[in-house]
């Protein structure tokens, strides 16, 4: 199965829209050259992977009860990020990550020691998911069937009924953590079921795979518009200190970007992005109906084409 969703990942590369370049003005950030999380090195693969030393998982203690994980890029090239939000009586996983065949991967043993046993034996931990893609879910192996915990199924009808959406997409579902509450966005575009997360406390816009430093591929081209204005009024009447999604594939250096598949990326571009991206990115967007690639400053939106829409119904089918 692993090999043929990769196989799936790097067909995703091609595209047959035509790109357009889109310069900010100068009066417009699109840049996040001073990132609001206190770390932006993360462990980012090896030359040689063979030798890499680094442990499984990066992570990164924002504060008390707010944490990312970062998975080896050695290990896997999506490399995906985790968030962990502690409340008095919950804790919130977004995205368990893309390695589940060996115990020295599982992501509920590295909770154990960051947050800490007691902790996890009197707190309810609710997963949920960025999307249904593999590299978001594959770490549930090691929650399914613990006691005080809860993982949502990651297909389209489940994230509508556990979170009780009536008129998906939209609305919002706040969910309170014990004195933490977090606001839950429906944000399909890049997949059927895909959601946003907004947390009071930090002030984080958590997006998955919505939005972040990489090429964004995009399946339903009008419900991705939609998600993006939605994420953009959100912003309007919530502060955001940061929005930040599943992956970093983009280089510090102006419209670089590192080959999909890469395990070695050095001098990655950090994780957060700003508000001013995202409302570049809509106002962008509001010029095209149809779908066409677009180049901003921190990430490239790349329509699906037909094969890819087919690829990636069919991992879904296998998947699911």
């Amino acid at each position: 199965m692993k090999p043929f969703i990769c196989i799936i990942s790097i067909l995703f590369v091609s595209s047959c829209t035509t790109p357009i370049s889109v310069k900010a003005n100068s009066t417009e950030l699109t840049s996040h050259q001073i990132s609001t999380i206190a770390k932006s090195d993360w462990i980012h693969g090896s030359e040689n992977c063979k030798t890499n030393q680094e442990s499984t998982f990066d992570v990164y203690k924002h504060d008390e009860h707010s944490f990312i994980i970062r998975q080896n890029k050695c290990l896997t090239f999506e490399a995906p990020f985790s968030y962990i939000l502690v409340g008095a009586q919950q804790i919130l996983v977004l995205d368990t990550g893309a390695l589940s065949d060996n115990p020295e991967f599982s992501l509920y043993a590295e909770l154990e020691k960051i947050i800490g046993k007691s902790q996890l034996a009197v707190k309810k931990l609710l997963v949920v998911h960025s999307h249904s893609h593999s590299d978001h879910y594959q770490g549930d192996v090691y929650f399914n069937g613990r006691k005080n915990v809860e993982v949502v199924k990651t297909s389209a009808s489940d994230v509508r009924s556990f979170f009780s959406f009536i008129d998906w997409p939209q609305g919002q579902k706040t969910i309170d953590l014990g004195g933490r509450k977090i606001v839950v966005i429906p944000t399909p575009g890049h997949q059927e079921e895909a959601i946003s997360v907004y947390d009071h406390h930090t002030k984080w816009l958590m997006t998955g795979d919505t939005l972040y430093p990489g090429y964004i591929y995009v399946k339903n081209w009008q419900a991705y518009k939609d998600s993006i204005d939605r994420l953009t009024q959100f912003t309007k009447n919530n502060a955001v200190t940061a929005i930040m999604g599943a992956h970093i594939e983009k280089q510090k250096s102006p419209n670089s970007y590192f080959p999909i598949g890469s395990t070695y990326q050095p001098n990655e571009a950090n994780l957060d992005l700003t508000v001013e991206s995202l409302q570049l990115l809509n106002k962008e967007l509001k010029h095209h109906n149809k779908p066409r690639e677009i180049i901003l400053d921190d990430f490239i939106i790349k329509p699906m084409s037909s094969l890819q829409k087919m690829l990636s119904n069919t991992a879904r089918w296998f998947t699911q």
